[in-house]
């Protein structure tokens, strides 16, 4: 890569993608590309093959693709359905305030839930890409629902990054089977309660303690949280069953201005039995702790958030583009600039339609770059290196960055662009911007653009940090 005033961020994200996802930096899909291509080729490795193997080979991919494709496509289909119910009465149930319980259950019966889960162990067998359309989709309609599903995606997921093989497989068939809803929340900057060992439990552990931020509170079936480990204060993540004795929910933040059905709250741990089998690993950032595969689950969760804030936006474009068909605009267009075709339109409005578009889909192929480097080092499992996880840690913080900022000003600028007659609270175009300050107001976009620039200019490995 070139070093110098003349390599812009864009040429750098766009290099790095393109080095990660298998792409060459014309912007072609390489045919030939194969994720070993990543590894340094080992001297004296390899021989000939029959071009039968080959051509097998070959074959069993492009079945696996078509499979993967009309997978994806039905469960896009399937969200799209579960959106278009919850648009329904969206403004009513954000306004009421309730706690998500039917909303949860329409996710549970719809299938989407389970998803991620292996099909071996009773899951649909999606993957990421899928799993991140679906959460996009949903909150579209309603943004806290999206949450609410993204974060147990993330959550029902974390047993696969930090445990063993054998136990994150039994997890994932019990999750299966109960239809579990998760929640919970294992952010970095969260206070967590302390995991005792020992002691008069036959459990084996104790969780005592208190933790801020519980998203799925009230709803969740099980909690996956942040735990510290007595004496040394180890992170954890650590398996939690909230109908035991010893977990009180709390309100938490309660009151704010947004994500009001996301069913946030804090939770109380009164010397809560914890199993030695479900505490999952480490979430220490010390160096060498975590393996590089584990230090995807970083990007994984925001690249959650990333979907959160473009269902936001383009949420909000869709109802506000309705209406202004439907209404017209909320300024005459000047007399002497007659609108193509006859109908008048005000060209500034027009403009800024356009503009808002635009940062939308520019965002949007950011996000669409990460994902796609996010799968092919998933897919590269114990295999990945700390480079490569490095880059596709800062390839979702540039998208994080963009999404984020693309909720902003969309979900501001839109409710501009339709003028006074958005405000009144019958049209629930001010929920899309509460929602998204909310959210961003969380994950604020300086920590994504520090991380961003200490690696360009330094070659600087972003520390693991996972999101609120």
């Amino acid at each position: 890569m070139r070093r110098g005033a003349d390599v812009t961020v864009v040429d750098w994200a766009t290099q790095q993608g393109a080095r990660v996802a298998g792409v060459r930096e014309t912007g072609a899909p390489d045919p030939e590309f194969r994720v070993e291509a990543l590894r340094p080729e080992v001297a004296g490795a390899g021989s000939a093959r029959d071009p039968r193997d080959e051509l097998d080979e070959r074959e069993a991919r492009d079945e696996a693709k078509r499979s993967e494709q009309a997978r994806h496509a039905h469960w896009l289909h399937i969200a799209r359905e579960v959106a278009d119910d919850l648009a329904i009465d969206a403004v009513d149930r954000e306004q009421a305030g309730r706690p998500p319980l039917d909303e949860v259950a329409r996710l549970r019966e719809s299938g989407l839930l389970t998803l991620l889960a292996k099909t071996e162990h009773g899951g649909r067998g999606a993957g990421w890409r899928t799993a991140y359309a679906v959460v996009r989709t949903i909150a579209a309609a309603d943004a806290a629902i999206g949450q609410l599903l993204g974060c147990h995606y993330f959550l029902s997921f974390t047993a696969r990054f930090f445990a063993t093989p054998a136990l994150a497989a039994r997890v994932e068939r019990e999750a299966v089977a109960g239809r579990w809803f998760f929640g919970g929340g294992i952010a970095s900057d969260d206070t967590p309660p302390t995991l005792t060992t020992g002691g008069a439990s036959s459990a084996g552990h104790l969780l005592t303690g208190r933790q801020s931020s519980v998203t799925g509170a009230f709803v969740a079936d099980r909690l996956v949280v942040r735990a510290a480990r007595s004496g040394g204060g180890e992170p954890l993540a650590v398996l939690v069953d909230p109908a035991q004795a010893g977990v009180v929910y709390g309100d938490g933040e309660g009151g704010g201005f947004g994500q009001r059905l996301a069913g946030g709250g804090s939770a109380e741990f009164d010397a809560v039995p914890v199993a030695a089998d479900a505490v999952f690993g480490s979430l220490s950032a010390d160096e060498g702790v975590l393996s590089p595969f584990a230090g995807l689950a970083a990007p994984a969760a925001r690249l959650v958030s990333v979907q959160l804030c473009l269902g936001l936006a383009e949420g909000l474009l869709a109802e506000v583009r309705e209406f202004s068909r439907a209404a017209g605009s909320a300024w005459p267009p000047p007399a002497a600039q007659p609108w193509p075709g006859g109908r008048a339109q005000d060209p500034y409005v027009v403009s800024a339609y356009g503009e808002l578009t635009v940062t939308a889909r520019s965002a949007s192929a950011l996000a669409d770059q990460a994902v796609r480097a996010l799968t092919r080092g998933l897919a590269r499992g114990e295999d990945l290196d700390d480079d490569e996880c490095a880059e596709i840690a800062v390839l979702a913080s540039v998208a994080e960055a963009a999404a984020a900022r693309a909720a902003e000003e969309i979900t501001s600028r839109a409710l501009e662009v339709v003028g006074p007659r958005a405000a009144p609270l019958r049209h629930g175009f001010d929920r899309f911007w509460r929602n998204a300050r909310a959210h961003t107001l969380r994950e604020p976009v300086a920590h994504r653009l520090r991380e961003v620039g200490d690696y360009f200019l330094n070659g600087a490995h972003p520390a693991f940090a996972l999101p609120a």
